[in-house]
């Protein structure tokens, strides 16, 4: 929807998940999607060259957020979330649904 304007639909998806559930990382974005991780990790890397995104490491593994430095990310916020207005219902819904995997071994699911 936002192609026109990002330039890419992996640049929409990435900043859609990031806009619904607060961060990210690569493997994760691109596994929901079902889309190429090497994309998404292009993607990821240019938001945060630009300055958009912001990242720190977890372990082994790269987190991204949003740079709270970054002047139009109110702006940038408000277009994602009209724009994933608009998404079909079971879209929207998936993506704001954040579920972690239970951490106490025979924890019922």
């Amino acid at each position: 929807m936002l192609t026109p304007i990002l330039g890419s639909t992996e640049t929409e998806k990435v900043l859609a998940f990031i806009t619904a559930r607060g961060d990210g990382y690569a493997y994760e974005i691109a596994k929901f999607y079902g889309s190429n991780l090497r994309g998404v990790q292009k993607q990821l890397e240019r938001l945060e060259h630009g300055g958009v995104l912001s990242s720190k490491k977890v372990g082994r593994t790269r987190v991204y957020i949003y740079n709270p430095r970054y002047p139009f990310i109110a702006e940038l916020k408000k277009l994602i979330e009209k724009a994933m207005s608009l998404y079909p219902k079971q879209l929207s819904d998936t993506l704001s649904l954040r579920r972690e995997r239970p951490r106490r071994v025979g924890k019922p699911l």
